[in-house]
């Protein structure tokens, strides 16, 4: 019973400090249906040259959750653009392969691509079964270099959950240059058959290395006018929980500036 409760409570205590940063950091909330979507994010440090490019950390989060308190549809898809005052430098760096980090616990996957590690935080998974009460699975959450090629960068970010049984959720993530910004797309894989849904995520990403004598960052930027806008274009939710009255498939779009500081 005490292991019980020391379980909820500490679960209880990473719900409110994410509950923190969100209120902190700028965010958007989108309804469509009965789902609603809060996304957002935030740059350190805040102070930038206009021009010049410079190593940057981000720390993005994710909330998802329904009006009605139902089992939420499941994340699938998200297409995301960010304006051209960002880039992105991977060459150079380890990389790591989706095949080495699935069917592994988070212990083992930094054991097998720890070089390759960009950024850490924690998520949420609400796995719910028919005619069964949800159950709420907390979980790390890493992210791992895939590499690059053709122009084109991978993101792992891989998540373990432990019911109905053990097993790896390794999200890919491909960015590439496109237009005038960074152009996105994340898909989630299938969870618990279909039973499984992301209730929120949040994580920093950002790290420094050198290449060829050169102190660079995979994520850098430049502030020339105050902020960055991010837009999610589109972001897919599917009801494969087969929730009663809940349309098949939600699709919801919105955008989110950034506020940082110019100087020089």
């Amino acid at each position: 019973m005490r292991k019980n409760v020391a379980a909820v409570l500490a679960l209880s205590a990473v719900l409110a400090i994410g509950a923190t940063a969100l209120a902190k950091a700028p965010s958007t909330r989108i309804h469509v249906g009965n789902l609603i979507l809060t996304f957002g994010g935030d740059v350190s440090p805040k102070a930038m040259p206009r021009n010049d490019y410079v190593p940057v950390t981000t720390s993005i989060f994710g909330k998802i959750k329904t009006d009605d308190g139902t089992h939420p549809s499941a994340l699938r898809e998200a297409v995301v653009d960010i304006d051209k005052d960002v880039k992105i430098n991977a060459r150079g760096l380890p990389s790591c392969r989706a095949g080495q980090l699935e069917a592994q616990p988070t212990p083992a996957a930094k054991k097998i691509c720890g070089k390759t590690i960009l950024g850490s935080g924690n998520a949420h998974v609400e796995i719910e079964f028919p005619e069964q009460p949800p159950i709420t699975i907390a979980s790390p959450l890493t992210v791992f270099n895939g590499g690059e090629r053709g122009g084109k960068v991978t993101l792992l970010i891989h998540v373990f959950i432990t019911v109905p049984v053990p097993a790896a959720i390794v999200t890919q993530v491909t960015i590439q240059r496109k237009g005038s910004g960074v152009h996105s797309i994340a898909r989630v894989p299938v969870i618990a058959g279909g039973s499984g849904s992301t209730l929120d995520f949040k994580f920093k990403l950002g790290r420094t290395y050198t290449d060829k004598g050169k102190k660079v960052g995979y994520f850098e930027a430049r502030c020339p006018d105050g902020k960055f806008r991010a837009t999610a274009r589109k972001t897919i939710f599917k009801n494969e929980a087969k929730v009663p009255g809940v349309v098949p498939t939600t699709t919801l779009a919105g955008s989110l500036f950034v506020p940082c500081a110019p100087k020089g």
